[in-house]
């Protein structure tokens, strides 16, 4: 089986490649169930990419080289608990993007985007009796353009929110950049648009420049919706 997959520029992370949650989004809507997605090179923008279908899962080419590959995960992942919709509007006046941001065009964090054409996640630290140090949270209403046809926001979406959280749920390094490696994610539930959602992130383990973080979604009820495994690197 191949498809054909193209990234809008809308959608870039750092401005000339895809953001990496939307990214590893589209490609696990190839995958049933619980996925992970590794991206191998910044997602190339506008120009249509091959998704092609092997025995472990499927793979991203563009022009012969393999930009991302997907399989099907197991994800299993504890999540602290969150804060209120209120208290995570407060972390987010708190997030460290609106001072310093690599990439302040982001679809998902960037503070230059404008509501109705970036997400806006903007993860801020929390102020909270048990909270795991260094977590993050943020209060996030989906408008009706990131709607399925079944009424719900669409997949690679709830992808793209389960990324950027974990980045800012460790120190920005003193020198380069940060970049995801790889996501992992299970989607739990559902979201409409309209609803109050709150966003976590939190960092679970370090290995030198290489940071292993944690990502939930949770909808207007309290009940989890999704949960995110990621992979992240310093780079140059």
């Amino acid at each position: 089986m191949t498809a054909k997959i193209t990234i809008s520029k809308r959608f870039h992370g750092p401005s000339d490649s895809g953001n990496g949650g939307y990214s590893c989004g589209l490609v696990s809507r190839y995958i049933k169930g619980p996925a992970a997605v590794r991206l191998r090179i910044p997602p190339p923008l506008d120009t249509p990419l091959e998704l092609r279908r092997n025995n472990d899962g499927v793979e991203l080419y563009h022009a012969g080289q393999l930009v991302a590959s997907g399989r099907p995960a197991t994800v299993e992942l504890d999540a602290p608990q969150p804060p209120s919709f209120p208290e995570a509007r407060v972390a987010s006046e708190r997030y460290r993007g609106f001072e310093s941001h690599f990439y302040p065009g982001c679809f998902v964090c960037g503070p230059d985007r404008e509501h109705g054409d970036g997400l806006r996640v903007f993860a801020g630290p929390v102020d909270m009796a048990g909270a795991p140090e260094g977590m993050v949270a943020a209060a996030w209403v989906p408008d009706a353009s990131l709607l399925d046809p079944t009424g719900h926001v669409s997949t690679e979406y709830l992808w793209a929110v389960l990324d950027c959280p974990g980045a800012y749920s460790f120190p920005e390094p003193e020198q380069g950049a940060i970049l995801l490696g790889e996501l992992a994610v299970s989607v739990e539930g559902a979201v409409a648009a309209g609803e109050e959602c709150v966003l976590i992130g939190w960092q679970i383990e370090q290995q030198g420049r290489k940071h292993f973080t944690g990502t939930a979604l949770f909808g207007a009820s309290g009940n989890r919706v999704a949960v995110g495994y990621a992979t992240w690197f310093e780079v140059p």
